[in-house]
């Protein structure tokens, strides 16, 4: 369900950036807004596959999607809030911070699902 609501999310926002945030900001805020989306889409489908993973356990599975639900929020929300923020009052590059901290949760996903992958028989 995950996996649905954050691949639609994806499509909506990738329209939006496509067709009406860039007549509010400048393009590179557009191509950050892209990247957060494009990132959410193969995170998206990356909980897909897991769900659909034989060999791997429900313990691996649940910590893999924790981090990738946690990286995504973290890593692509916040570069959708950075994407627009000249258009708000409140400065987001406050809490740019947590961008990479998102980035590494993602990462660390990975890497325990493919050492999993790569350990299981």
């Amino acid at each position: 369900m995950t996996a649905c609501v954050f691949g639609l999310l994806a499509v909506v926002l990738g329209a939006f950036g496509a067709h009406g945030l860039q007549k509010l900001v400048e393009a590179k805020s557009v191509a950050s807004f892209e990247t957060g989306v494009r990132y959410q889409m193969y995170h998206a489908f990356l909980l897909f596959v897991l769900g659909l993973l034989p060999n791997i356990s429900q313990q691996v599975k649940r910590t893999v999607f924790y981090l990738v639900v946690a990286g995504v929020v973290l890593f692509s929300f916040s570069i959708y809030l950075l994407a627009i923020n000249t258009l708000v009052d409140f400065d987001f590059k406050v809490v740019a911070f947590i961008t990479p901290i998102g980035g590494a949760l993602l990462i660390a996903a990975w890497g325990i699902l493919g050492y999993r992958i790569y350990t299981t028989k």
